[in-house]
């Protein structure tokens, strides 16, 4: 079947499963502060943001499994014209610019391999082949999913992956920095931020919410306009839908995932501005930007190195994720690592096109696009 407007519940395992509208709010947060290794991106929070700035798919469906009356996963899904179908839809998880993790919410706990295998069920339902990009491998409840794939049937092959940056908080700073495999890194840091000192005075702040907030969206916008992101026509300030998704994300809002903002100042004025949603003891680091004009003093790295002091200093997260794709500078800084995986996933019975000509053409569009990327931003 493709993604109905509604499908009426069917039960698998004793689980309750439909495909329909987004689930209500209260039952939505439950499952986010209760999930296995809950990132913010498939939370409320982020997909109102989304509609707000209408940049939610009009045909985007929630898959929901439910134990009794609690909500127990939860996936938003689409079908789109795919260059791995020769054009046919396929069945993708939600994604957006902003969108760098995939995996579904599954409750943690005794629930999660049940949950996992209804979710899974539910999947196959859709009747395509799934093409599934960020999606971490190791978190939460995706080795269930797809051990659950695999029992089933399904053929699962990797597009491509790599390991993203992560930080898990030590008792304190000094811990993070003792035996750390970059300090070098750190040195080269310091000699930088001592150079930059010269001009003025360098300070590192912070807003979790207020005036002081969407001041420092509002600076993280205009810096990031102001740089080759902005020349290239990227930039979010560049498209009013973006500009609004960073204002409706990046703002006071209730709920389980919160906000902050990083700035690096000189004689206060901000010259690096940091965005990231914080949740489920994760802070996910989204957006940055930094005046290109200072770029020799590496302004962007020296407030990533001042968040990862804050974190120890303050605690506000037991994690900080780097949210970056391959080759990251944050890999220098970053003392842990979590594996990301683009698959493609064929259900028992899709045998229209082979799994290995799929993956071929996902691997050519992602060799076309970097080359376009480089092309780009030599411009």
């Amino acid at each position: 079947m493709s993604v109905p407007v509604h499908a009426p519940p069917n039960v698998v395992a004793g689980l309750s499963v439909s495909v329909g509208p987004a689930p209500d709010p209260a039952a939505w947060d439950a499952l986010f502060a209760s999930s296995a290794a809950p990132h913010p991106h498939y939370a409320r929070r982020v997909i109102d943001a989304h509609r707000a700035a209408g940049l939610l798919p009009a045909d985007l469906r929630f898959v929901t499994i439910r134990s009794g009356g609690d909500l127990v996963a939860l996936l938003p899904v689409t079908l789109r014209r795919d260059l791995t179908g020769l054009g046919s839809r396929v069945a993708r998880p939600f994604l957006s610019p902003l969108v760098t993790a995939t995996a579904p919410l599954v409750i943690d706990g005794s629930g999660r391999a049940a949950a996992a295998e209804a979710l899974v069920a539910s999947l196959e339902e859709c009747g395509r082949a799934w093409r599934w990009p960020l999606l971490p491998t190791g978190d939460g409840a995706v080795p269930e999913m797809l051990a659950a794939m695999r029992a089933r049937g399904w053929a699962i092959g990797t597009v491509s992956a790599f390991e993203r940056p992560v930080m898990e908080r030590r008792a304190d700073h000094d811990a993070f920095l003792a035996g750390h495999p970059n300090r070098s890194r750190f040195k080269d840091l310091r000699r930088r931020a001592r150079r930059l000192a010269e001009f003025g005075t360098v300070a590192h702040v912070s807003a979790a919410g207020g005036p002081e907030l969407a001041r420092l969206v509002t600076d993280f916008l205009a810096l990031e306009q102001k740089g080759w992101k902005g020349q290239a026509g990227t930039a979010m300030a560049c498209r009013a839908d973006m500009a609004a998704l960073a204002r409706a994300l990046f703002a006071d809002a209730p709920g389980p995932v919160g906000v902050r903002a990083d700035a690096l100042t000189l004689d206060g004025r901000p010259i690096a501005v940091s965005l990231a949603l914080v949740g489920g003891g994760t802070a996910t680091l989204l957006k940055i930007a930094y005046d290109e004009d200072l770029r020799s003093h590496a302004p962007g790295l020296l407030l990533e190195a001042e968040i990862v002091r804050a974190c120890h200093e303050t605690g506000f997260a037991d994690t900080l994720d780097s949210a970056t794709l391959d080759g990251s500078a944050l890999e220098s800084l970053y003392r842990e690592r979590t594996p990301v995986a683009e698959i493609i996933a064929l259900p028992p019975g899709d045998r229209t096109l082979s799994l290995d000509r799929r993956l071929r053409l996902a691997r050519f569009e992602h060799e076309a696009r970097a080359a376009a990327k480089r092309a780009l931003r030599r411009r």
